[in-house]
């Protein structure tokens, strides 16, 4: 029996979900889930470490490692070939009851803007 997969913790979800070349009409989407946004935010945008991603999001570091290849594999893809980026679903859960600190995504947390 396999291990149920642990749903990730994130800030919040993005007000703008869907990148790309202006001619939004091209059949051709890559899908990018919340939590690898999230890992992409908090590794890249606030500069921490893997170990500390995975302490905010709340699961292994090895996991982190996964889930950060596979967002930079797809935003590479987006940008070297011109694709759509389509920011959606996975696994995850909204950080309601986790300490407000540096890194929470201020302007756009429910329990900054309620």
């Amino acid at each position: 029996m396999a291990r149920p997969v642990k749903a990730r913790t994130i800030c919040s979800e993005p007000k703008i979900n869907i990148f790309g070349p202006r001619d939004l009409s091209k059949e051709v989407y890559i899908d990018m889930s919340l939590e690898e946004l999230e890992t992409i935010r908090l590794i890249d945008y606030n500069s921490l470490t893997q170990e500390e991603c995975a302490s905010f999001m709340g699961v292994a570091r090895t996991t982190i490692q996964k889930i950060y290849d596979n967002a930079r594999s797809k935003i590479a893809d987006v940008l070297v070939n011109g694709k759509i980026l389509k920011i959606e679903g996975g696994n995850y859960r909204l950080c309601n009851n986790m300490p407000y600190g540096k890194y929470c995504n201020k302007k756009n947390c429910k329990r900054f803007n309620n």
